[in-house]
């Protein structure tokens, strides 16, 4: 039985260096120690993750809790941190807040001061030093003696990293084979950097290139099995009930089985794209679907083909992928695409993209394989605005009409090598009244600490932002920041994880600018 004290010290490890390598040898050296019925659950843990997913407890019970005594020592186990927890998310109906709260001062009774600053971390959501997922993946392989590309294809079909760590450390490589593409098991959905412009895409794309419309609609996974089609977005929630013409014409192409990647969206009786907040109107709704599907329609245009019939494709190259795709879905319900290493042609494509009101374009290689969960480097995203996908960290109150207003929000992104996230600016532009009372009230539910000027929150809350160009900045700890930055949507349709890092940062300022971001 390993002590709870064995987790905390490889967290405190990992997050006092930088090293990628040294990070990867602390996690591998922890996960040789544990039990096999300990591995899955500390792989969690040191991933900021807990197997009970959301246990409904609120930032000041947990506060609470901490500040009772701690003990001198560490006697916490692994096993018993995971019961407790599990006994916690259990705990249901009249009564319940009281009873999680005595569950919990007991739990944080027994835990170190250091323990209890885990806890508190991995229960709200704080815990990012450093063991990011492509490190994880890393060190798992190190640790069970296998190929990294046989564990990060595996990570993209398991529903965690602990399901993988266990049974490449009790089974090896050959273990790792359970994990496949499954019909109604969503996966994650592959996404991309961004590249400056069409020259930028084609430079650093080697070989054929396909180029795709870019559309600024709700991104969806369709699942077929016979007569059977779900439907999920890429938080790979299930949203058939409230799209059914999309079933509908799901059920109609010609594959018995199928798994398909695209794009749902709304457009105006003029043929244009609507805003993206208009489309996912149609997601989660439960009440009136009929009557909202005839005021909104929806349609849905497919990229990829994941699988078909019974042949798992995402290994295959996009080449083999995309003449799937056209075998069985008819040309109408295609994202317009173009082959080429044209500039010449591309970028004409490009600028049909535009004229019909869409984004811009993907560039994507032909000869890559789908990298579920990943932002390939296959992949490139290029818009006529420049946009980022950026994580909240915090809000100031607004002044004046905005006052009693969560307003001004402060914007950031991952740094995948330190697990921190990085500020790289505010903005109180865009917000409509509407908005600011949903983001006050959101803001506030996953508040970490709070003054008479700022909420600090949980990084949870992804938003699109609209902005002129980067610029070197020694007032922000990435050394640049955004110019002109104004709110185009929040995406709730994103979780943290798929929002743009520091590396996709860099890249666009190096692109701008020919000068290298310092972190």
């Amino acid at each position: 039985m390993t002590t709870f004290a064995t987790i905390v010290d490889t967290w405190q490890r990992v997050g006092a260096t930088r090293s990628r390598l040294a990070k990867v040898r602390e996690l591998s050296q922890c996960l040789r120690r544990l039990a096999q019925n300990e591995i899955s659950v500390g792989v969690l843990y040191l991933s900021g993750e807990i197997k009970q997913g959301k246990v409904g407890i609120g930032y000041a019970l947990l506060k609470s809790a901490a500040a009772d005594d701690s003990a001198p020592s560490a006697i916490l186990s692994i096993s018993a941190v995971d019961a407790t927890l599990d006994e916690l998310a259990g705990i249901r109906g009249a009564g319940s807040t009281p009873r999680r709260q005595r569950l919990l001062r007991n739990l944080f009774s027994q835990a170190t001061t250091r323990e209890q600053e885990f806890l508190l971390r991995l229960l709200i959501g704080e815990l990012r030093q450093g063991a990011l997922a492509g490190v994880m993946v890393d060190a798992i392989a190190d640790s069970a003696g296998i190929q990294v590309a046989a564990v990060r294809r595996a990570s993209m079909y398991a529903p965690h990293l602990g399901a993988v760590a266990l049974a490449a450390l009790t089974g090896g490589q050959e273990a790792l084979q359970q994990f496949q593409l499954k019909l109604m098991s969503p996966i994650a959905p592959m996404l991309a950097h961004t590249a400056a412009d069409v020259e930028e895409a084609l430079k650093l794309l080697i070989g054929d290139v396909a180029f795709d419309w870019k559309m600024d609609g709700a991104r969806i996974q369709v699942h077929k099995l016979e007569t059977s089609v779900r439907i999920y977005t890429r938080g790979m929630n299930e949203v058939s009930a409230a799209i059914p013409e999309i079933v509908e014409a799901a059920k109609a192409l010609n594959a018995r089985e199928l798994v398909l990647d695209g794009e749902a969206i709304a457009f105006n009786t003029h043929c244009r794209p609507l805003p993206f907040q208009v489309t996912m109107r149609r997601f989660g709704r439960k009440l009136d679907v009929d009557a909202v599907r005839k005021e909104l329609p929806l349609q849905a245009f497919y990229f990829d083909c994941l699988r078909l019939n019974d042949i798992t494709l995402t290994d295959r190259p996009a080449h083999e992928r995309f003449a799937a795709l056209v075998s069985v879905v008819p040309v109408a319900q295609l994202i317009p695409r173009l082959s080429t290493r044209s500039l010449d042609l591309a970028q004409r494509f490009y600028d049909d993209a535009l004229a019909h009101g869409h984004e811009g374009v993907m560039a994507k290689a032909l000869d890559a394989p789908y990298e579920a969960g990943n932002r390939g480097a296959s992949w490139l995203k290029i818009k006529r605005a420049h946009t980022l996908d950026l994580v909240v960290l915090a809000a100031e109150w607004g002044h004046g009409r905005r006052s009693g207003s969560l307003s001004n929000l402060h914007l950031g992104a991952l740094d995948p090598a330190t697990g921190d996230y990085v500020m790289l600016g505010k903005t109180f532009k865009g917000l409509t009244d509407a908005m600011l009372k949903w983001q006050t009230q959101e803001f506030l539910a996953r508040a970490t600490s709070r003054d008479q000027w700022m909420v600090r929150v949980r990084p949870e809350i992804v938003v699109e932002i609209a902005f002129s160009d980067l610029q070197a900045s020694p007032r922000y700890p990435g050394g640049v920041a955004l110019r002109l930055a104004r709110v185009k949507a929040f995406r709730p349709d994103k979780s943290a994880a798929q929002a743009d890092t520091m590396d996709s940062v860099r890249k666009l300022y190096a692109a701008q600018s020919g000068v290298e971001a310092q972190l």
